[in-house]
């Protein structure tokens, strides 16, 4: 008899096991589904009102039309998506896991011997997919969005130049500016442009008239002038005087290799090494021109002064390309921190819904928002700023996300204690 009383618990729980487990699967695919529904339903909505703001700047700053803005939504998606997306996981964690706390479901849990761990440990799942596809929507971002708004300006500059021309007698771009008195039809009168030439000084044309006509197969766009007078912008250069009809062009991609140095964080993360390589190179160039400068003026074989304007702009393009070098090595670590904030910003936002129990999801959100705002993205900045500065390495860009990681976890060793 005794025996078999000492027996019973243990076939009991041997009986119970299945039960519980099945049980715990059906309550962390509920769990799963309900954050789904929100998560997704939320990231639609957000997604799209971030698509209007952008689409609005693109449009006021470009002066794009509506057949040009329409060829944008594309490139401008994977913007929109890697900034809505952080926001909207915190959003849908408050709301799911606010509402199971508020209706003692947990309580239930915790009554059947089960650990809350069980409920968290979906919302956490979800969030880790979301970071890995939040990194790469950076990446795209970065590397294939920006170039594809860059080429559909391109492609669209006559009619976006003329159609600001007409309006405000007035257009700017990278690469070019104008001024005219009036357009009649194609033909601007009395046009003053001005041409950028990378670093080089920009070259200053007037005309009595001309006309626009984009090539996009060179990429490049063709100026015909009447009567045109073309003079360094300064005035202290060359100039010459062309009477008739004189035809010049100008590029709307700068190609020039300091052009390519500017713009070396723009790559995608397999593109940066490779990048970072020819940055260390070009600023090691400009580390043996200053040495060969100071040795010079030392031996006095070619006397220098302090103020030569070779060493000041050795030392100058030795300090700028430090800064890009800093910025390289900070890019990869910044664009993997931004994504992971999904995952971080679920570990805050699960256990504060949680100790919170509060159905009304918006205090929810809004609580754990705060530390968010007031933490995260401070300390975030502030590593950017810092790395790209070189004062700090640049893992000191996931501070920010470290922070929020303690404070998740002793959050979430309270609720599994108590």
């Amino acid at each position: 008899m005794i025996h078999q009383a000492t027996q019973r618990p243990t076939l009991v729980a041997a009986h119970m096991a299945p039960c519980r487990a099945e049980f715990m699967g059906i309550f962390q695919r509920y769990i799963l589904w309900e954050l789904a529904k929100v998560f997704f339903l939320t990231l639609g909505i957000l997604t799209l009102l971030m698509m209007f703001v952008g689409l609005g700047e693109q449009a006021i700053r470009e002066g794009l039309g509506i057949g040009p803005l329409l060829k944008t939504v594309p490139y401008l998606l994977p913007d929109a998506l890697r900034f809505s997306m952080p926001g909207t996981m915190l959003f849908a964690v408050c709301t799911v896991y606010g509402r199971v706390s508020a209706l003692n479901e947990l309580t239930a849990l915790k009554s059947a011997g089960i650990s809350p761990s069980v409920a968290i440990l979906p919302g956490l799942m979800l969030a880790f997919v979301a970071s890995v596809m939040a990194v790469w929507l950076n990446d795209v971002a970065v590397s294939w969005g920006e170039a594809g708004v860059r080429r559909v300006v391109i492609e669209s500059i006559e009619e976006i130049a003329y159609g600001m021309l007409r309006t405000k007698r007035a257009f700017n771009s990278e690469r070019f500016s104008v001024l005219v008195k009036d357009v009649e039809g194609h033909t601007l009168i009395r046009p003053e442009i001005l041409i950028s030439k990378g670093r080089s000084e920009p070259i200053s044309i007037s005309a009595a008239s001309a006309e626009l006509t984009a090539d996009n197969r060179l990429d490049r766009l063709i100026v015909t002038l009447t009567d045109s007078r073309i003079q360094t912008a300064s005035g202290g250069g060359q100039w010459f005087e062309h009477p008739g009809t004189m035809r010049t062009s100008i590029s709307l991609v700068d190609d020039s290799p300091d052009n390519e140095l500017d713009n070396s964080y723009r790559g995608s993360l397999g593109e940066l090494p490779g990048k970072q390589r020819m940055m260390t190179g070009y600023q090691r160039d400009m580390a043996r021109s200053i040495a060969f400068l100071g040795v010079c003026d030392a031996l006095t074989i070619h006397p220098t002064h302090p103020t030569d304007p070779r060493m000041d702009e050795a030392l100058k393009q030795h300090h700028w390309s430090q800064t890009q070098l800093h910025r390289l090595y900070a890019e990869p670590y910044r664009r993997w921190a931004n994504g992971f904030s999904c995952l971080f910003f679920a570990m805050l936002g699960i256990p504060l819904a949680i100790r919170q129990r509060n159905t009304d999801f918006v205090s929810s959100f809004f609580s754990a928002f705060l530390p968010v705002l007031l933490l995260y993205y401070p300390l975030l900045a502030m590593g950017i700023d810092r790395t790209k500065a070189g004062a700090w390495y640049p893992i000191s860009v996931w501070l920010g996300n470290v922070v929020l990681l303690l404070i998740g976890l002793w959050l979430t060793r309270k609720i599994l204690r108590y």
